[in-house]
């Protein structure tokens, strides 16, 4: 049996949205959470608003639609910064290099990183969807070492076996590929049947 936390779908998502490019992830992870009725509490940072504007035309407002609760990432006494707050996971995306850098570091500057932290230290799923092309050692030293702390590490890579026909097909699977990791059956996947 496995040491960390099993999923309990009573419990909320916290969905960490950073500034690097793929604020839609974000968002529909968001939108699919409230779709099946599961609460979710969402930390944005400062770049990420402004990423969620620049890409989608949306500002907090279009979030506070989606999301059960949103915290100002400044705010470190909020509900997340603490173990003590049950959350069935987190999923940062997109994730930056630099929010992926504090993660790594165990920089707990800011509330998305506190709360990225808090999964680690209470072995409850973390997925970071990093999003950087190209990459360089550096970027990928620190991905390996996320990972050793026990980070899912989930680029947001298309899948072209499901012959998708839309951007919003590429999506919509990465986000369901991202949910299965803390163990939330979306019904986004098209599963692999073999050929």
């Amino acid at each position: 049996m496995s040491s960390k936390t099993q999923p309990n779908p009573t419990l909320p998502v916290i969905v960490g949205i950073s500034g690097a490019s793929g604020a839609i992830y974000g968002m529909e992870i968001l939108r699919t959470l409230k779709k099946l009725g599961i609460a979710s509490h969402a930390i944005i940072t400062e770049a990420g608003i402004r990423t969620l504007k620049h890409e989608m035309g949306l500002g907090l407002n279009d979030v506070s639609l989606l999301a059960d609760e949103i915290h100002n990432v400044k705010d470190i006494g909020a509900k997340p910064a603490s173990g003590s707050f049950r959350a069935q996971g987190m999923i940062v995306a997109p994730c930056s290099i630099k929010t992926l850098s504090g993660i790594a570091g165990s920089y707990a500057h800011n509330l998305l990183l506190r709360s990225a932290d808090v999964m680690l230290k209470e072995k409850r799923p973390l997925v970071l969807m990093v999003r950087e092309t190209p990459l360089h050692h550096g970027h990928i030293t620190l991905m390996g070492k996320a990972a050793e702390m026990g980070c899912v590490i989930l680029p947001p890579v298309p899948a072209f076996y499901t012959n998708p026909s839309s951007i919003e097909d590429i999506v919509l699977h990465t986000v369901g590929r991202a949910l299965d990791q803390i163990g939330i059956d979306s019904g986004l996947v098209t599963r692999w049947q073999g050929c």
